[in-house]
């Protein structure tokens, strides 16, 4: 009976390693055709640039994370890493961290949908228009969510290929379409931020940029769910960041050279979709504009809010089953998804809808997602060091992969309060304690 429960309230080991590749991609890969009057407003003609150098330096923070994901077989990496490396409060507050840039992405790629649609087919939708139907596709997506994962990640690899191919080609039409010149960029340094205690703007607008490269750290959350050698993580972490920004140089570089920054940055496009607004206004396209929309704004929108939708449940999950959250937060429905969780990120979501601000949402959701990943992110890089300084011969055994005996007292154990267990200590001798500890490595 014990077993049959215990499998029951556990996640469906199914995934391949492709699949989990695909979310990670998906929920990077997302704003590209909405938020880049953003990036250019930030980073000028050379956003392209900008995209690049950030590519490279997000690259280290990935190794990290490809060193540790094959460490630990559970979800809930923030969580663990930071409590193993540094404690439980660290560790719970991490996970937040994280999970605040995360829970902020359906709110805001619901209203980037509605204002697609708003502005295409200008309808005017009143606030409370809009609110409606934002909890409409929240509602949507939860049922999605709630559905086998095998259906979730296919539904997902179909929107983000979509918008990889739409993205491309339009980079190319936009190359040769006969409006591009190398002249249009000018100064590339250019940008709308000022110099903060003597960093210059364009450097802020570049750390920003960050934003767009966050997702790889929901390869964690899937990794209880795959079905492939977990050191093979590394190649879904990397090979998603590479993807993606390899193709913002491509794509951006494409935008740039349309025009100068003072007719491509407009009033008609400072609330996103500067690209689109280029194509109709600069170059006289009428259908094209729609096909991205449909398949690269809408499409894309929707793989990022699927991936980010199911780290965040699982994250919760994770929490409970380690004994942050109640036990409530780990039962799971019939397709073994979390049920709580689920739930609890369509409430928290309609509530961001409900207070969030018209004018200004854009801004106020990409700053938060920028700090709480920055910040996660950094905690887990101090994390990283001191497990490696404290627990590094069964690391180094560990990659090696070699069958070393490791001393008792130099294994890698997750503290008692990650073990799941604390809940059946009444039914254990004190002389058994050690036994509630995990062995990791």
């Amino acid at each position: 009976m014990e077993s049959k429960g215990k499998q029951s309230n556990s996640l469906n080991k199914s995934l391949k390693l492709i699949f989990v590749y695909t979310v990670a991609t998906g929920s990077i890969f997302t704003f590209v055709n909405y938020w880049d009057s953003v990036f250019f407003g930030y980073c000028g003609s050379g956003t392209f640039l900008a995209f690049g150098l950030m590519t490279v330096a997000i690259l280290p923070v990935a190794l990290v994370y490809s060193e540790l994901a094959p460490l630990f077989h559970t979800s809930g990496g923030e969580l663990i890493y930071n409590t193993v490396g540094l404690n439980k409060h660290l560790g719970f507050l991490a996970s937040w961290l994280i999970m605040a840039a995360w829970i902020s992405v359906p709110p805001a790629v619901v209203m980037a949908i509605l204002s697609w649609v708003n502005n295409t087919f200008h309808l005017s939708l009143t606030f409370t228009t809009i609110v409606i139907l934002g909890t409409v596709l929240l509602v949507v997506y939860f049922i999605m969510s709630m559905q086998d994962v095998q259906f979730l990640v296919k539904a997902q690899a179909v929107m983000l290929f979509c918008n990889i191919a739409v993205t491309v080609v339009t980079g190319f039409m936009l190359l040769f379409s006969g409006h591009w010149s190398i002249s249009n960029f000018g100064n590339i340094f250019t940008t709308q931020l000022s110099s903060v205690n003597g960093i210059p703007g364009w450097a802020i607008g570049m750390a920003l940029l960050i934003t767009p490269y966050f997702g790889f750290e929901t390869v964690p959350q899937m990794v209880e769910e795959g079905d492939f050698p977990i050191k093979n993580s590394k190649k879904a972490i990397c090979g998603s960041i590479l993807t993606c920004g390899i193709i913002y140089v491509f794509y951006y570089f494409c935008v740039a050279g349309l025009d100068s920054m003072d007719n491509l940055l407009t009033a008609q496009s400072a609330n996103g979709f500067l690209t689109i607004t280029a194509m109709q206004n600069l170059l006289g396209w009428k259908i094209w504009p729609v096909i991205v929309g449909l398949l690269s704004c809408l499409m894309g929108m929707g793989a990022s809010l699927l991936g980010f939708w199911m780290s965040t449940v699982r994250m919760l999950y994770s929490m409970s089953k380690k004994n942050f959250l109640p036990e409530a937060f780990s039962k799971v429905n019939k397709h073994q998804q979390p049920i709580l969780p689920n739930v609890f990120l369509l409430v928290v979501s309609i509530v961001f809808i409900v207070l969030q601000n018209a004018g200004s949402f854009m801004n106020d959701f990409f700053n938060l997602m920028s700090f709480g990943c920055a910040c996660a992110y950094a905690l887990t890089m101090i994390s990283a060091v001191r497990i490696h300084h404290k627990y590094e011969a069964p690391c180094e055994a560990y990659r090696s992969r070699r069958a070393v005996r490791i001393p008792r007292q130099r294994r890698i154990k997750l503290p008692h309060r990650l073990t799941g267990r604390h809940r059946r200590r009444q039914h254990t001798s004190r002389n058994n304690e050690h036994r509630h500890k995990l062995i990791l490595i």
